[in-house]
């Protein structure tokens, strides 16, 4: 029941901090287009097969792209009622993308309330998909395999990243994918997964941020990630915001984020 009240909570939380963006005016309408555009949001669809529909994402490309060089990749994945646009518009988003020369992807997850593969049901009406979290997380999966289609994506340099919804996405795909990513970085990670499933990706860089006054998120439920990562031996880096709400971190610590990424590229998952 604890668990059952924390996901309403958070499933409210979310509607709130959306409306915190505001509607898709025409002063911040992303670039609605098939072809490839540099230096701004591009509103981008692809036929989802699986659910028989036009997908929306979202696309950044930086204006300095080399098409001679391999470039790396971030796939964002927005929170629990949000959408690609809004997390593709977090304060520095792009701008940091711009300076260090990645293309940025934001996949819907299907809808948004996809939670990318975790079974979660709660907030989730009763007329969407029974396999919906199988439908969210091949999405992100369609949205990646677009990118490296359309790009020369360097393979070693393939990272995640997302906030609430998105940063236990994170883990979670991760974990289904544990030698697909160079590393990761969740957000204030809603994770339903057991925290022993860490060892599926001890491999795997991870900068975990959080805020410490998080209430739909609390930071006593990350701590124990965070603690289990150092107990792991991984290379890791977990940020707690002194006095951070749910929101906050997640503009404030992207610069962060993006000089962990650069410093690391793919390793290979060691089998015992």
């Amino acid at each position: 029941m604890r668990i059952c009240r924390w996901l309403y909570s958070l499933f409210a939380g979310a509607l709130l901090a959306v409306a915190a963006f505001g509607d898709d005016s025409p002063a911040t309408r992303a670039e609605s287009d098939k072809s490839v555009t540099t230096g701004r949001i591009q509103r981008k669809t692809y036929f989802f097969k699986e659910a028989d529909k036009e997908m929306e994402f979202a696309q950044y490309v930086p204006t300095k792209l080399a098409k001679a060089l391999k470039v790396p990749l971030i796939v964002a994945l927005h929170g629990l009622g949000s959408n690609p646009q809004q997390i593709m518009r977090y304060p520095g988003l792009t701008e940091l993308a711009e300076k260090h020369g990645y293309i940025v992807v934001a996949p819907m997850g299907y809808n948004a309330r996809g939670w990318y593969g975790q079974r979660i049901r709660i907030g989730v009406p009763s007329n969407d998909p029974e396999n919906l979290h199988e439908l969210s997380e091949k999405d992100v999966m369609n949205v990646l395999d677009l990118a490296r289609r359309e790009f020369d994506v360097d393979p070693q340099r393939i990272y995640l990243m997302g906030h609430s919804m998105g940063g236990g996405g994170t883990f979670h795909l991760a974990m289904e994918n544990p030698d697909l990513f160079a590393a990761i970085g969740p957000i204030a990670p809603a994770i339903f997964r057991p925290v022993t499933d860490l060892e599926k990706i001890r491999h795997l860089p991870v900068i975990l941020v959080q805020g410490e006054k998080d209430r739909l998120v609390p930071a006593e439920r990350v701590r124990a990630w965070a603690e289990k990562m150092k107990e792991l031996q991984m290379t890791h880096e977990y940020i707690e915001v002194p006095g951070g709400d749910h929101v906050t971190p997640a503009f404030r610590e992207l610069p962060k984020i993006f000089d962990f990424f650069n410093k690391h590229r793919k390793k290979t998952m060691t089998t015992p």
